[in-house]
């Protein structure tokens, strides 16, 4: 084990992981950690329309990516899989539709950060991105 106390400084010398258990080396000590997705949910208004979203991140980067979820509700043929995208100062969400029905096959949204804890852009349907008006809000 790499735990030592240096006489002369009175110091102890060992490695601790972002947790703060002891580890053997350096290298254990700073190694990247395995991505984590956290649930964090996010409301769409269109006036006309609210979509409900399920989004899971991964806290670990900056913009936060979008590794899955999905938005539940408000849309046609929801469910819809989140299939990538992020939220920071801008945000992009991509999904593809999971429901029946004759509806759209994919949808992105896009939004630039509002305060307090919000996002406002657009968001179309097959490709486009522009087609309607939207603010986003974030739950945590």
């Amino acid at each position: 084990m790499t735990t030592e106390v240096d006489e002369q400084a009175g110091v102890w010398r060992g490695y601790l992981d972002p947790s703060g258990r002891q580890v053997e080396s350096r290298e254990e000590a700073f190694a990247v950690p395995q991505a984590v997705a956290v649930l964090t949910k996010l409301t769409l208004h269109n006036g006309a329309v609210t979509f409900e979203i399920e989004a899971q991140i991964n806290p670990n980067t900056y913009p936060f990516v979008l590794t899955g979820g999905q938005i539940t509700s408000g849309i046609c043929g929801a469910p819809w899989n989140i299939t990538g995208g992020y939220l920071g100062d801008d945000m992009r969400l991509d999904a593809a539709r999971a429901g029946g029905g004759s509806c759209a096959d994919t949808i992105t949204v896009v939004g630039e950060f509002v305060n307090p804890g919000a996002y406002r852009g657009t968001y179309g349907f097959n490709g486009t991105s522009s087609s309607f008006h939207h603010t986003t809000m974030y739950h945590g």
